[in-house]
């Protein structure tokens, strides 16, 4: 819980930005990941993401391995 908390509500906290991030609420910037497992449970659960919400919009599955492989593509050209 507290590695969590250290990558999630502390740094919300630590800029005093807790009326516009850090809870799921209405009127708050739409920013969260969905898991398909715990991570209370096994911290390598975080790696198995299902959805992102990212300013709102919603990044299923499908959308985030196009997005990854056109970050890929933009690295390699580098």
């Amino acid at each position: 819980m507290e590695a969590l908390q250290t990558a999630t509500i502390n740094p919300v906290r630590f800029s005093g930005r807790e009326t516009e991030l850090g809870t799921i609420e209405k009127g708050k910037l739409a920013d969260l990941i969905l898991l398909d497992a715990n991570p209370l449970a096994d911290i390598s659960n975080t790696k198995r993401i299902n959805t992102v919400v990212l300013n709102g919009r919603l990044l299923d599955r499908d959308a985030l391995a196009k997005l990854l492989i056109g970050i890929e593509a933009a690295a390699n050209k580098k």
